[in-house]
Formats: structure tokens, sequence, C-alpha cells
């Protein structure tokens, strides 16, 4: 006890400080410490929930990123075959076009070419005729000089049997 008394520390004093000391650890625990450990758990586990909803919601973006990129290619490659499509249809739409532009120029053509071989056939026929009444007036205009009336009409009646007229 000598070194205590050394030091200047009375015993009872001592004592005293120790009991009050576990008085006021008791009380802070009891107190103070389980409020702040109990809040302090909460926060924890506010923060916990907040990292998972977090790694969630990342987990959840990262899905919409993939998917909208997955719509993106479906809606590119529905739009180019939409594309296409429009393209051979055009195509084959032209082709159509072109075809029936020949087929109506043939047409055209063969009835014009037809209309041409009736126009020549009148048109031969009138010349037929024409020369056939030129020849018949030149062969009148001979034969009332050498042959009497009867004669004439005979011999004329004979060219136009021949002529077929």
């Amino acid at each position: 006890m000598e070194i205590i008394k050394n030091f200047g520390l009375d015993p009872v004093f001592l004592a005293a400080q120790v009991i009050n000391f576990l008085i006021i650890l008791y009380v802070l625990k009891r107190f103070l410490y389980k409020p702040i450990l109990e809040l302090l758990k909460k926060r924890e586990d506010a923060i916990k929930e907040g990292v998972r909803k977090n790694e969630e919601v990342r987990i959840l973006l990262e899905k919409a990123s993939s998917e909208e990129k997955a719509v993106l290619k479906r809606a590119e490659a529905y739009a180019k075959k939409i594309i296409d499509d429009a393209k051979s249809h055009a195509t084959e739409t032209a082709k159509e076009i072109e075809e029936i532009s020949k087929k109506q120029t043939e047409k055209i053509f063969a009835d014009a070419s037809l209309q041409i071989k009736k126009e020549a056939i009148e048109t031969e026929k009138r010349l037929t005729l024409t020369v056939s009444k030129v020849a018949i007036e030149f062969l009148k205009k001979s034969l009332e000089q050498l042959f009497s009336e009867k004669e004439q009409k005979e011999i004329l009646k004979k060219a136009l049997k021949e002529m077929k007229i």
C-alpha cells in the first residue's frame, strides 16, 4: 500500500472513482450505447439495403440496355427487310410496266402495220379502178374510129371481162 500512498492516491477515493466509473459505464451502456448501436445497426442495414437495391437497379439497367440493343437490332433488321421488299416490289413493278409498254408498243405497231396494209390495198384497188377506167376510155376512143358500134360493145365487153371489172 505504500506505493499507493507514495503516488498520493487514497484507496477510498480510488474505490469511489471505480464505482462511479462503473455506474457511468452501466448508465451509458443501458441508455446511450444500445440506442446508438441500434441506430448504427439500422443505418448499416439501410446502407446494405441501398447497396443491394443499387445492384438490382444496375442489373435491371444492364438488362434494359441489352433489351434495348436487341430491340434496336430487330427494328433495324425489320426496317432493312421493308426497304428490301420495297426495292424488289419497285423492281418488279418497273419490269411489269416495261413489259406492258412493250406489248402496247408492239400492238400499236401491229395495228399501224395492218392499217397501212389495208390502206395500201384500198389505194391499189382505187388505182386499178382508175387505170381500168382510163384504159377503157382509151380503148373507146381508139375503137370509135376502127369498128362499128356493135363491134365496139363486144370488144369492150370482152376487155372488161378480162380485166375483171
